[in-house]
C-alpha cells in the first residue's frame, strides 16, 4: 500500500468558503511529495484530510484505489509526525516509540525487535530511558521518526517536523529523513512552508496558495518553468527578479528603466502592444567584462556568503539581486558592469500571471 489519489477534494468550514478546492492528485507508491505554501495555504489541512484527522467536505480520497473518505486514522495504515513532536512527557523515549505498538497489542518481543532497529538507526539507543524534558529539539524530534518507523506503516504523513530546530539541525535531519524514506520505502507526504525544504527533498513538489494548486512537478522544473507568477516568486532563493515590460522599436523595456535588444519575430507569444511581466533569476545577472557588458548598475546591498555574493540595485520601483559565485569585494553605492540579456528571461501574462515563455535552459548535466 502506499498510493493515494485524491479526485476533486474541498473543504468548507461554513458550506461558503473554501479553504481547498478542486484538489486533483495522485502522490505514487514509494514517492516523497512535498506540499508547499505560505501560511494558510491549506497544507496542513490537506495533510490532516489524509490522514483522516479532518472531515473531507467533497470530493474524494482514495488508498490503493480504495474510497476511504469515512475510514477513522486508526484504519488507514499511516504514520504521523507533527510539528510539536506530541511526545508523552511523563514517559520515557523507549515508552513513548512503542506507545502505538502497545496499544495495537503488537507481541513484546516483535515490540523490542522494531524498538531496537528504530533506536539504532535514529541514534537514540543510549537516550531510551530518559524523559522528553531531558532531550534535545533535535532528540525529540528523533524519538517522533522513531515512534513513526516501528509502526511500519507504508505511508508517513509529516506536517513541518523541522520547523523548530536551528539552521544546522534542520539541515541534517533534511538528509536523514530523505534517506530514511528511501531505506524503508516508505509514501511519504511532507507539508512545510520552506521552499529550501521542498526543493531539497521532493520528488516532486505541489505549490499551493489560497486552497488552490499553482503547480504539481519535480522541483527543478518548477524552478525553471514555473507556472505562474505565484510560483515564479515563491520557489527560489533569493526569488526570481520580476518587474513589468513591453516592447518597442526592437527594444524591451523594463520598469521604463532598463532596455534590452530584442527580436519580436522570436517571441511569438508575447504581445507587441501591451505590457507584461519578466522575470529573471539571480544566477543569470552576471558580472560584465568587456564586450560582455550590456549595462552598468549602482549597488545598494551587498551579502558576503562566502562561497557566494548578492548584490542588490534598483530597477524602477523593483530590487533586484544578482547571484555571483565565490567572494566578489564590490561595495554599496559603487556601480558595478552587469550583463543582462533577453535570452535570460521568463515571459508571463500581466493579467493572468501565466507563464508564456520559459527561458530556455541550455545545459543540463546528465551523470
Amino acid at each position: 500500500m502506499g498510493k493515494i489519489d485524491l479526485i476533486d477534494i474541498s473543504k468548507s468550514y461554513d458550506k461558503q468558503s473554501h479553504v481547498l478546492d478542486g484538489i486533483d492528485l495522485s502522490i505514487n507508491e514509494g514517492e516523497f511529495f512535498v506540499l508547499v505554501g505560505p501560511s494558510g495555504s491549506g497544507k496542513s489541512t490537506l495533510l490532516r484530510m489524509i490522514a483522516g484527522l479532518e472531515e473531507i467536505s467533497g470530493g474524494t480520497l482514495q488508498m490503493d484505489s480504495r474510497v476511504v473518505n469515512h475510514l477513522p486514522p486508526k484504519d488507514r495504515n499511516l504514520s504521523m509526525v507533527f510539528q510539536n513532536y506530541a511526545l508523552y512527557p511523563h514517559l520515557t523515549v523507549e515508552q513513548n516509540i512503542l506507545f502505538g505498538l502497545h496499544a495495537k497489542k503488537v507481541d513484546k518481543k516483535e515490540q523490542q525487535k522494531r524498538l531496537m532497529e528504530a533506536a539504532a538507526m535514529m541514534g537514540l539507543s543510549e537516550l531510551l530511558k530518559r524523559k522528553p524534558k531531558e532531550l534535545s529539539g533535535g532528540q525529540r524530534q528523533r524519538v517522533a521518526l522513531a515512534r513513526a518507523v516501528v509502526s511500519e506503516a507504508p505511508l508517513c504523513l509529516m506536517d513541518e517536523p523541522l520547523s523548530n530546530l536551528d539552521a544546522k539541525l534542520r539541515a541534517n535531519m533534511r538528509m536523514e529523513i530523505r534517506r530514511l524514506q528511501k531505506r524503508l520505502g516508505l509514501t511519504m507526504v511532507y507539508v512545510t512552508h520552506d521552499q529550501v525544504e521542498a526543493m531539497t527533498m521532493g520528488d516532486r513538489i505541489m505549490v499551493l496558495n489560497d486552497g488552490k494548486v499553482q503547480q504539481v512537478g519535480a522541483p527543478i522544473t518548477l524552478y525553471n518553468e514555473p507556472a505562474n507568477l505565484f510560483v515564479a516568486s515563491f520557489i527560489g532563493s533569493p526569488k526570481m527578479n520580476m518587474g513589468k515590460a513591453f516592447i518597442s522599436n526592437g527594444q524591451m523595456v523594463i520598469e521604463n528603466t532598463l532596455t534590452l535588444p530584442i527580436d519580436p519575430a522570436t517571441l511569438p507569444q508575447i504581445p507587441k502592444n501591451k505590457p507584461f511581466i519578466v522575470g529573471i533569476r539571480a544566477e543569470h545577472i552576471t558580472y560584465g567584462t568587456g564586450e560582455n557588458q550590456t549595462h552598468e548598475v549602482e549597488i545598494i546591498n551587498v551579502e558576503q556568503l562566502g562561497n557566494e555574493t548578492l548584490v542588490t540595485f534598483e530597477v524602477g520601483k523593483e530590487l533586484w539581486t544578482a547571484k555571483w559565485l565565490g567572494q566578489w569585494m564590490v561595495r554599496v553605492w559603487e556601480k558595478v558592469p552587469v550583463q543582462i540579456t533577453a535570452e535570460s528571461f521568463n515571459f508571463f501574462d500581466a493579467e493572468s500571471g501565466l507563464l508564456m515563455k520559459a527561458k530556455r535552459v541550455e545545459e543540463v548535466i546528465a551523470i
